[in-house]
């Protein structure tokens, strides 16, 4: 699938800014099996209010795709139902179509869904993002026709077709209950046999998956594109103490541990709040664990904004548990300088000088620094 992406930023906007969210839109088309074949970016203090895009720059963009045969234009930001509505007519003879980025985001969790309550969580997000869509493009169908006849008729689709997603969201949502309900008996068992649980968090395909497989050997999906993991999975840590080298302790049971790790959805800059909810059961049990570990990927140029916007996140959904900063993919960067990034985190705010000794360099490919991990837990619980 070919793809053009393009943007609307300000005349004062960034540069290393935009770098980093368009980088970010093509690698989502990459994990939709897409390849981005021209960028475009127009400079202007408001986008247009009726396709976003500027006249003169859309028709570049049109011509651009009916020469290479391209058949998406993707949108960095969220587009409001008339200008969707408006590129989508205005891209109809050359049989293309545009889209906002949350509409690709959607498009790769119904790609990656695989449980029956992550698809439920998809379509309620879907519905949820598409519905003013729908309902905006029914009166724009209705002014199209004459006045008084398409006009009725429009108001009347459109409120026959708002009813029909109102009932399916209360459908949806009631099954999600369904769920909560499950989740919240496996907690209460997990606490009444005195069993604490690590949520394992982080921006997407920082190797969240990857940390769980090498601590516990569940061996989940764990692959290199974005959103590869969407529902929950839970996996049983036991740590002994003759394995992690305590000499003084003796090798009992009563002196073996067992932690439980769960890791679920990554998260992504400017996610809108209906879409986060759609997975509010499945990010409850963040809410209810016993610590946070927060998976970074190490090589990743952009990790301290991707950290913030981690952060950011957990603090909307109320997670206020400790988190431990855990610096994966150590292995891509031999000459990794730890004391700077560590200094870096303390001048940016993003931990304080006594969490240094909190905070783990790993590699979840070689098994570097996993023992560390352990022990930390180990002594924790």
């Amino acid at each position: 699938m070919k793809v053009v992406i393009a943007d609307v930023i300000e005349p004062d906007f960034p540069q290393q800014k935009l770098d980093y969210r368009m980088q970010e839109l093509e690698n989502l088309v990459n994990t939709y099996w897409g390849v981005v074949i021209v960028e475009k970016i127009q400079k202007r203090w408001k986008p247009d209010y009726e396709t976003f895009l500027g006249k003169w720059k859309l028709e570049e963009i049109k011509y651009i795709m009916a020469q290479s045969g391209a058949k998406v234009l993707i949108l960095w930001n969220i587009l409001k139902p008339k200008q969707l509505y408006n590129l989508n007519e205005y891209l109809k003879d050359i049989k293309a179509q545009a889209w906002d980025r949350i509409d690709l985001i959607l498009k790769i969790f119904d790609q990656h869904a695989k449980s029956p309550e992550a698809k439920l969580q998809i379509e309620l997000a879907s519905i949820k993002h598409m519905g003013p869509r729908i309902f905006g493009m029914w009166m724009e169908l209705s002014r199209q026709g004459g006045w008084i006849w398409t006009k009725w008729i429009g108001e009347t689709n459109t409120e026959i077709m708002k009813r029909h997603l109102q009932k399916r969201i209360l459908q949806i949502e009631e099954k999600l209950k369904q769920y909560e309900k499950v989740r919240a008996t496996h907690r209460k068992s997990r606490k009444r046999r005195n069993l604490p649980t690590v949520w394992i968090v982080g921006y997407t395909n920082a190797g969240k998956s990857s940390l769980l497989n090498a601590l516990t050997h569940k061996w989940v999906l764990a692959e290199n594109k974005l959103f590869a993991t969407l529902g929950t999975s839970v996996g049983e840590l036991f740590l002994s103490p003759y394995d992690l080298g305590y000499e003084n302790v003796t090798c009992e049971w009563k002196n073996c541990k067992k932690v439980l790790l769960s890791d679920t959805i990554g998260f992504i800059q400017d996610l809108p709040p209906s879409l986060i909810k759609a997975f509010k059961s499945t990010l409850e049990d963040s809410i209810e664990s016993d610590l946070l570990f927060h998976v970074i990927d190490v090589s990743d140029p952009w990790m301290y904004e991707k950290i913030n916007v981690v952060n950011e996140i957990l603090d909307d959904i109320g997670a206020s548990q400790e988190r431990i900063l855990i610096f994966n993919k150590v292995d891509k960067l031999p000459n990794l300088n730890k004391d700077e990034i560590l200094k870096n985190l303390i001048e940016k705010n993003i931990i304080q000088p006594e969490q240094v000794e909190k905070t783990f360099f790993v590699s979840t490919k070689t098994g570097e620094g996993l023992d560390e991990i352990k022990k930390f837990l180990y002594e924790k619980f």
